[in-house]
């Protein structure tokens, strides 16, 4: 019999409980081997020179742990975090309202760094090279007068899903850049067992396991998945997550057994079925799923890519052969050198 793991009875709530699944510090956080050892180098070092750390960017697909390493960044400097986002600063005076708000050494975190305002990004420039802002004062137009207002020394964490879209001038001024990737399934299974035993959900290693190879390699949807399958063996079982009742609850969820999803599952039909294979563009592939163009390209096109189901073209979309066999149709031909 597998072991199991079995976790005391808490009394805390299950938000504050589901609260505590995300890592506070680089000891705790599982995978992403590369990005903590930059991080941790970067952190003890700025400690050692009591200075303040250089600007960080964290790059990477959904769901991956970003916020996470903000937190963790703030939390090994013993700091506090401001947490924001790009669609959020959408005029100078809310980044001026942030920025003065700031203490020295403190984070400013910004997800959706991409999604920034473009005259907002050019105000970013002085406050993160030279920690000033131009402030307007008085009146309007020519009768508007302008102030270079100091900034404390700060750290800007910035988080972006599509770092392509960050303009060259904004890139350049982040001394530390991370790029996350999706986890393997070792990981994952580790980042399983330890929400388990937060939660004090009741698995065993073969249950952990189905949960994890099932999660998109992803510590989101694994958490995710964990809940939900906690909630069907709480209700069709004994409460006790193994094997068949893990494939049970995800086989409820429509979570197949490489991790696709039902909309994964219709993107691929719909390429296979309506497009003849491809290519076919985004915008109508968002129609024919029904879904938005925004959607399909940052949560699930990059999982299908990555795992070899689909191809980006520069004339569209192309589903592989992995991608035909894995919905049970054939492969057509087609001159590959057209697709690329």
């Amino acid at each position: 019999m597998p072991d199991r793991i079995v976790c005391p009875e808490q009394n805390d709530d299950e938000a504050r409980m589901e609260e505590t699944l995300r890592p506070a510090t680089l000891d705790d956080f599982i995978g992403q081997n590369q990005v903590k050892t930059m991080l941790r180098i970067a952190i003890e070092a700025a400690l050692r020179r009591r200075d303040v750390l250089d600007h960080v960017l964290l790059s990477g697909p959904p769901g991956l742990g970003k916020t996470t390493l903000a937190h963790i960044i703030a939390n090994e400097l013993g700091v506090s975090l401001k947490l924001t986002s790009g669609p959020v600063l959408d005029k100078k005076a809310a980044l001026a309202g942030c920025l003065t708000e700031l203490q020295r050494g403190q984070i400013l975190f910004i997800d959706e760094v991409h999604r920034l305002n473009r005259l907002v990004e050019e105000c970013l420039y002085p406050a993160m090279e030279d920690f000033k802002i131009e402030v307007v004062i008085g009146g309007e137009g020519a009768y508007a007068n302008t102030v270079n207002l100091p900034l404390e020394p700060f750290t800007l964490v910035g988080a972006t899903t599509r770092s392509g879209m960050l303009t060259g001038p904004l890139r350049d001024r982040f001394g530390v850049v991370c790029r996350l990737g999706y986890y393997n399934n070792d990981d994952i299974f580790a980042i399983v067992k330890r929400s388990a035993r937060i939660l004090s959900v009741t698995t065993d290693e073969e249950g952990a396991w189905e949960i994890a190879r099932r999660s998109r390699r992803t510590p989101r949807v694994a958490n995710r998945l964990l809940r939900r399958v906690r909630d069907y063996a709480e209700v069709r079982a004994d409460g006790n997550i193994n094997r068949d009742v893990a494939r049970e609850g995800l086989q409820m969820l429509e979570v197949d057994e490489v991790g696709l999803e039902s909309l994964d599952r219709l993107i691929l039909s719909a390429i296979i079925e309506k497009f003849d294979g491809g290519p076919v563009g985004l915008k109508s592939l968002a129609v024919a799923v029904g879904e938005d163009v925004e959607t399909i390209e940052e949560v699930y096109e990059p999982f299908l890519i990555q795992e070899g189901f689909m191809h980006r073209t520069p004339q569209g979309r192309v589903v592989t052969e992995r991608g035909y066999a894995h919905m049970g149709h054939k492969p057509k031909e087609r001159d590959e050198r057209t697709l690329f």
